[in-house]
């Protein structure tokens, strides 16, 4: 397994006008991203629209991603279902497929105890033999994966290390903590893009962000340049992609980056319907953060 770090790139999936994959593009993406820099390219998260996606459409994504990036940097893929049959299942077809490592969400929509998602996470992982990352989003799956859950699902072999998307830097920092006091490396990721830099500096690995989709350079540096001591340089970095934030009020993020993207001339297309919606206001509040910060060089 290579190792877990950096900014990790929740990619788009691009889609036609039909709504129908268009894998050409995806590979259009994949390269992008790669040139820029980026540290990993992870498919079918929430930016991938892994939500919407079937189980076919998901193999093809997979299958493009893992043949495109062709073992540059590693390739994420996310495998989470609502439950552990069917999550089972996925993992085993993208271990097949030649994906690096495994994004598993937690299970969705009915409320799950702490043991029940621990026996989930452990089903899973005792039966796929890949590197496992957990990913904690409660806000869009009503399930939240407790510190202490974290910790002990990490001292399982080929859980190496989780995703929180929380909004909590405590609880983020609580995983941190935790995880370090095991006798094993374990893999700290921001899933808030504001967090990405305070992550590193608490001892975390990086960051899953998905305006590294509009602006991968720039974002990476924050992991480059921290890692080259340079935290004025991180902070720009950091500071310079918090801009977008004030158009996520016009519609769910993921949507707003994409429509970002496609906004730079990128044949992205839309996120698939029903969640495809931004008000003509908030058209316009995009154009504007993304000629702001193309003036400022961004890319």
């Amino acid at each position: 397994m290579k190792e877990i770090k950096g900014v990790i790139v929740p990619i788009l999936t691009p889609m036609r006008e039909d709504g129908t994959i268009n894998s050409e593009e995806l590979v259009n993406q994949i390269e992008r991203l790669i040139d820029a820099g980026i540290h990993g390219i992870f498919v079918l998260g929430t930016n991938g629209e892994g939500y919407i996606l079937d189980e076919d459409e998901k193999t093809e994504v997979i299958r493009v991603a893992v043949n495109t990036v062709n073992g540059r940097v590693p390739v994420y893929a996310g495998t989470g279902c609502v439950s552990t049959r069917d999550t089972v299942r996925m993992s085993r077809k993208a271990k097949e497929l030649g994906a690096d490592a495994l994004s598993i969400i937690t299970p969705s929509f009915a409320a799950a105890s702490q043991e029940e998602l621990i026996r989930h996470y452990e089903t899973v992982a005792n039966t796929v033999d890949m590197p496992i990352l957990l990913y904690n989003i409660p806000a869009r799956t009503g399930n939240a994966l407790a510190p202490a859950t974290v910790q002990k699902l990490s001292q399982v072999a080929n859980i190496v290390g989780a995703k929180d998307s929380s909004g909590d830097i405590e609880n983020l920092k609580a995983y941190i903590r935790l995880t370090r006091e095991l006798d094993k490396d374990v893999a700290i990721l921001a899933g808030n893009d504001g967090a990405i830099l305070t992550c590193l500096k608490e001892g975390g690995a990086g960051g899953i962000a998905g305006r590294a989709n509009i602006w991968p350079a720039t974002v990476a540096k924050i992991y480059d340049c921290f890692k080259a001591g340079d935290l004025e340089g991180a902070q720009a970095a950091q500071d310079a992609i918090a801009i977008l934030q004030q158009t996520f009020k016009y519609g769910n993020p993921n949507t707003i980056i994409k429509t970002a993207v496609a906004l730079q001339g990128h044949n992205v297309g839309k996120c698939r319907a029903p969640f495809n919606y931004v008000p003509e206001e908030g058209l316009d509040a995009i154009k504007k953060v993304l000629a702001e910060n193309a003036a400022k060089g961004l890319n």
